[in-house]
């Protein structure tokens, strides 16, 4: 599409987010063809039929119902497939069925020759995007998790909202774990360049920090909210994978909060776990190391410590 290639993304799984994320990728002209992958064939031909008859409203994209074999050409493959999170459940509580899950949908796309960046959207992220890189073999830059995409862009909403400022001029990340010990890294969150904390003072002296750390809360748990209303989250999360996904394959060099490798940044080994990063046609190209708070440190580290508990009877079972 930018360039003389032909772009090609696969998606595996096409429920409410593989599905609510190839309409996306549709209506913002992000690939030339997309195929579908699930366990539900005939669903799948369906949804293909039916994104195929918005085309001429939309932009030029080949779409269909395809299998394995078509990850070989693919510059991106993206996996929503497995168990979802129920009423009552946390993202942890998935990691055994979906890690089984994944190890046969990653076998089986490396078996058909794909060398393209894997991008992981099922839950637990962190943990499967782990997983994800361990079973494919690829290089870790190679096997993005959505991260934290997502709680960022419910942290800059919910304060677009307080504030009454623009959701394109808040700043700030949420990092960790994409569940329950996430954090808000406020002493890096800025409305316009202005630090939170100062605007506030400046321009809403009424405002109390009990506000902000009620917004976090809300970000936090916004996905049950969600699930306990309509029974799953699928539009937003669907949007932050199209931008991913045009982050990669647009060489964009953007700088997005999702689930990579760490190596020793910010003291961490050996884990997926949600941080800013470079996105580019090569993947993940850095992490970028902000300045934490001592106290923001000391929650970045409480949360890989949980995921870390969390994935290691499942790695050492596998």
């Amino acid at each position: 599409m930018y360039g003389s290639k032909t772009s090609r993304v696969v998606i595996i799984g096409t429920g409410f987010v593989g599905s609510s994320y190839a309409f996306s990728l549709i209506n913002q002209n992000i690939t030339d063809e997309m195929v579908l992958i699930d366990l539900n064939k005939e669903k799948t031909e369906g949804d293909a039929m039916d994104l195929n008859h918005g085309i001429p409203f939309g932009s030029p994209t080949k779409i269909w119902a395809g299998d394995y074999s078509d990850c070989k050409e693919a510059d991106i493959v993206v996996i929503t497939a497995g168990a979802n999170q129920r009423p009552g459940e946390t993202r942890l509580d998935l990691i055994g069925k979906n890690v089984k899950i994944f190890k046969n949908i990653v076998g089986s796309v490396m078996n058909s020759g794909f060398n393209g960046i894997f991008i992981v959207a099922t839950n637990p992220v962190d943990v499967l995007s782990y997983a994800t890189w361990k079973f494919s073999g690829l290089p870790m830059e190679r096997v993005i998790g959505s991260g934290t995409i997502l709680d960022t862009a419910r942290f800059r909403f919910l304060l677009s909202e307080y504030f009454d400022i623009d959701v394109r001029n808040i700043h700030g990340y949420i990092m960790g774990e994409h569940g329950d010990t996430e954090l808000p890294v406020w002493s890096q969150t800025r409305i316009g360049s202005e630090p939170i904390k100062r605007y506030m003072s400046k321009y809403k002296p009424e405002g109390k920090d009990e506000d902000l750390d009620e917004i976090f809360i809300n970000v936090r748990d916004a996905a049950y909210h969600i699930i306990e209303r309509k029974g799953a989250t699928h539009y937003a999360i669907a949007m932050g994978l199209a931008r991913l996904t045009k982050a990669v394959l647009r060489n964009e060099h953007s700088i997005l909060t999702v689930s990579t490798l760490m190596k020793g940044e910010y003291g961490l080994e050996d884990l997926y776990i949600g941080v800013p990063a470079i996105v580019s046609e090569r993947g993940v190209e850095r992490t970028v190391e902000i300045d934490l708070s001592e106290k923001e440190m000391e929650q970045l580290h409480h949360s890989a410590e949980v995921l870390k508990e969390a994935m290691k009877p499942v790695f050492d079972e596998s």
